[in-house]
């Protein structure tokens, strides 16, 4: 089972969902499509146990991390964690979390970003909503982060900053009284970094922890 998906997860690296097949993960074992059915019953099966297989890495690396006295910190640590591993691998957001039977890494690892909200001075509710809002911010700020630049710049015909440059020359050409905001940003939009960015984010919504919590 570990080599079926060590080569499962070699294949969604590659390219994605789609080119995990079981025709194609057959070849790379050098056996049969039969043979994959003694390990899982379907591709959904697959998908979710590669998933679990990733995750036990990412679940080490959260172990791995001191601690502090600080909660919250100890959430933005976590959360930086996870962050990091499906920006390396995008296809990892859309499965995380999705069958926690089947993953139980992944749950493992929920499990250790909700306790850190024991700490804190929340009800039930808050402590639901807190976990699920940081996840949010993880998951979707990473997978738009993996996503494949725009072909000129896989080309080379564009840098990131060149390509980004272009929107922000347009932005800068609007009507400033129809778009207050946007003249207002266009030079924090200009060359951003994607990474400060999503830190930004999870500053914020820890932030907003930390008040809810009174800490």
């Amino acid at each position: 089972m570990e080599s079926v998906l060590t080569e499962a997860v070699a294949l969604l690296d590659e390219a994605g969902a789609p080119a995990l097949t079981f025709r194609a993960l057959a070849q790379r074992l050098g056996g049969g499509v039969a043979s994959i059915y003694w390990y899982v019953a379907s591709k959904e099966e697959l998908l979710d146990r590669a998933t679990d297989h990733v995750m036990g890495a990412v679940l080490s690396d959260v172990e791995r991390l001191p601690g502090s006295d600080d909660p919250i910190d100890d959430l933005r640590a976590m959360a930086v964690t996870l962050f990091g591993a499906i920006v390396r691998r995008p296809w990892l957001g859309a499965y995380f979390m999705r069958n926690v039977d089947v993953q139980g890494n992944s749950l493992r690892l929920y499990e250790k970003l909700g306790r850190q909200t024991l700490r804190l001075n929340l009800t039930a509710h808050q402590r639901f909503h807190a976990v699920s809002a940081v996840v949010g911010v993880v998951v979707g700020s990473a997978v738009d982060m993996g996503q494949e630049p725009p072909q000129e710049i896989l080309d080379g015909a564009a840098t990131r900053e060149e390509f980004l440059g272009r929107f922000a020359e347009a932005w800068r050409e609007l009507d400033p009284e129809d778009f207050p905001f946007v003249h207002e940003i266009v030079d924090e939009f200009d060359g951003h970094d994607d990474v400060d960015q999503f830190r930004s984010a999870l500053d914020l919504t820890l932030a907003g922890l930390r008040l809810q919590a009174g800490a």
